[in-house]
């Protein structure tokens, strides 16, 4: 990262800071941190699950060090509990997003490339699942395809990341009350999307009761659950003004939720972090994960007026083997290399806040998060073998 943009930073951190998303790459001025405040310490009622794809220590400090300073804080660090979380999957000592997913979703390790899916082929339930037996809303919001490993594994169960189109099929009956996202190619059939089965599964959830938004102000006139809101035919560009960004996206899903009277899971994923990684291009990188902790800040101020509400942030894998090699004390002139365009095996960070936070600290496996969710939830059903629903055999 060049003197001269980060420079530029701290001359716009004030003068831009209701600056829409999708500035000019290297301009961080649109990052606007949240104030540290008092933890919730009520029962957990509703969780908030915010995933950063493949963000490791060095991709925060990054973030941090170029909008706000070495002294100063992102949102996710003003949260009071830190651990640390390990990430290989059932065949591999780097996992990929869908084996790690899986491991944040059922508590279960699997292979790489395996969508809720065992080895053995067996489908164990999700946290999901159990969260809507137990009556509770779910949402998942992200800014890739909503069929993509991280969203998929909560939703859907395959053998097979890449069947994006198959996947869709089990999300449309999975009872998710909340889908923003990307990827609305693979929900429609062909020539208006590249569905060869001839569906329209966007028909198929309105006729289910869902509404279906395709546009960032049909977004803003939601009222009831359940939704659907896919903005573009792939992923997301949070750049395009027709976009939700992640925390509109975010905060609209809170409300939608929160209205709910059993309480609500929603996992919201920070995406393209981890696309920037595999291209080493730093300055974008710390685009996406600002953009992402702005969603955190949603999180974090919808906890803390609640006092209900756990908040945890994570990641499912490091991408980039990112090391910060040079800097000013001020944070400008920073300097980075990555070692890799891959993912690596380092351990990954965890920030909670709200009530039960303190059973995220220290030094434990991803498969654990699950379950210490549900735990907190009263989930007591999680992790057991249930049949499959009839909605589920249509898939």
């Amino acid at each position: 990262m060049k003197r001269a943009t980060l420079i530029m930073i701290g001359a716009l951190l004030v003068f831009v800071q209701t600056a829409p998303a999708g500035t000019v790459e290297g301009d961080f001025g649109f990052y606007r941190p949240a104030p540290a405040g008092k933890d919730a310490t009520a029962v957990a009622d509703n969780v908030i699950l915010l995933i950063g794809d493949g963000m490791g220590l060095n991709q925060v400090a990054a973030a941090q060090f170029a909008a706000v300073g070495p002294e100063g804080r992102l949102s996710m660090q003003t949260l009071p509990v830190t651990g640390l979380v390990e990430t290989w999957s059932a065949d591999r000592l780097i996992t990929d997003s869908a084996a790690s997913g899986t491991a944040l979703a059922t508590g279960r390790k699997t292979n790489n490339g395996m969508i809720s899916t065992l080895p053995d082929s067996s489908e164990p339930p999700t946290i999901f699942e159990a969260a809507e037996r137990a009556g509770m809303a779910t949402g998942l919001v992200v800014t890739s395809t909503i069929t993509h490993a991280t969203p998929a594994v909560f939703a859907a169960h395959h053998p097979d990341r890449d069947e994006e189109r198959a996947i869709a099929l089990d999300i449309a009956v999975s009872g998710v009350d909340v889908l923003f996202g990307g990827g609305l190619g693979h929900w429609l059939p062909e020539p208006d999307g590249d569905r060869e089965d001839g569906r329209d599964l966007i028909v198929e959830l309105v006729e289910r009761g869902y509404t279906a938004v395709n546009d960032r102000d049909m977004m803003f006139s939601l009222t009831e659950l359940p939704v659907v809101g896919l903005f573009q035919d792939g992923p997301l560009t949070e750049s395009d003004p027709g976009e939700p960004s992640i925390a509109e996206m975010t905060r609209t899903a809170i409300d939608l939720l929160s209205a709910h009277e059993n309480g609500f899971f929603l996992m919201v994923e920070g995406s393209q972090i981890d696309w920037e990684g595999h291209g080493n291009d730093e300055d974008e990188l710390v685009r996406r994960l600002l953009l992402f902790d702005m969603a955190v800040a949603e999180a974090v101020a919808f906890a803390r007026a609640s006092g209900n509400t756990l908040v945890l942030v994570t990641a499912d894998h490091e991408t980039g083997g990112l090391t910060i090699t040079a800097g000013e004390r001020d944070g400008s002139a920073m300097e980075a290399d990555f070692s890799t365009g891959d993912h690596t095996a380092g351990l990954v960070p965890v920030y909670a806040g709200g009530p039960g936070a303190y059973e995220f600290s220290g030094v434990f496996d991803n498969t654990m998060i699950p379950v210490k969710i549900a735990r907190l939830l009263g989930l007591s059903e999680f992790g057991m073998k249930t049949a499959r629903s009839p909605a589920r055999e249509r898939r």
